[in-house]
């Protein structure tokens, strides 16, 4: 009796991370919520939007590392539709344009319209890629990868995503 308790207690303490998806869902939802802020500090500028650029760019270069050497890779592997592959593609080249645009908004005046307008656009484009996978690609994942796989990625995720500072 007392090995079935134990059994059962060390299944329920073995902490585990969130799945893969909730991961990526839970840092889009923190980036919106920086670009979110940005929005309202644009136009007046101050050290308060220094700061959140570089946490928005902090974030974004975790949260794309771990897709594209752990969730989409896999994410190829396991769907089989050629809309599903070109999915993967469009979602790398979504991370190249962010690439892109994020040193010219960084290294621009961190005030006014011109400023407001270039974080607007990475805003956008950050949350139309979210936007994308939250309703499309996460939602093929799912039927192709097991709740085991995009566990053991969701924690393959967390463990890089610990390494690389987040």
């Amino acid at each position: 009796m007392a090995t079935k308790k134990s059994s059962k207690a060390s299944k329920k303490t073995a902490s585990r991370n969130p799945d893969a998806i909730a991961l990526l869902k839970k840092d889009h939802e923190k980036v919106r919520g920086l670009f979110a802020q940005l929005e309202k500090s644009a136009m007046r500028g101050g050290p308060k939007v220094q700061k959140l650029l570089t946490q928005i760019d902090n974030e974004l270069k975790i949260h794309t590392t771990i897709e594209e050497e752990i969730f989409y890779p896999a994410f190829r592997d396991a769907v089989r539709s050629k809309d599903d592959k070109m999915m993967y593609y469009e979602a790398q080249e979504e991370h190249h344009v962010v690439k892109l645009v994020m040193p010219d908004v960084d290294n621009s005046e961190k005030s006014g319209p011109e400023f407001a307008a270039k974080s607007k656009v990475l805003k956008e484009l950050v949350e139309h890629h979210a936007d994308e996978e939250e309703k499309e690609m996460f939602k093929s994942a799912r039927k192709a990868m097991s709740r085991s796989e995009l566990q053991d990625l969701g924690d393959r995720m967390a463990a890089r995503k610990k390494e690389l500072g987040g």
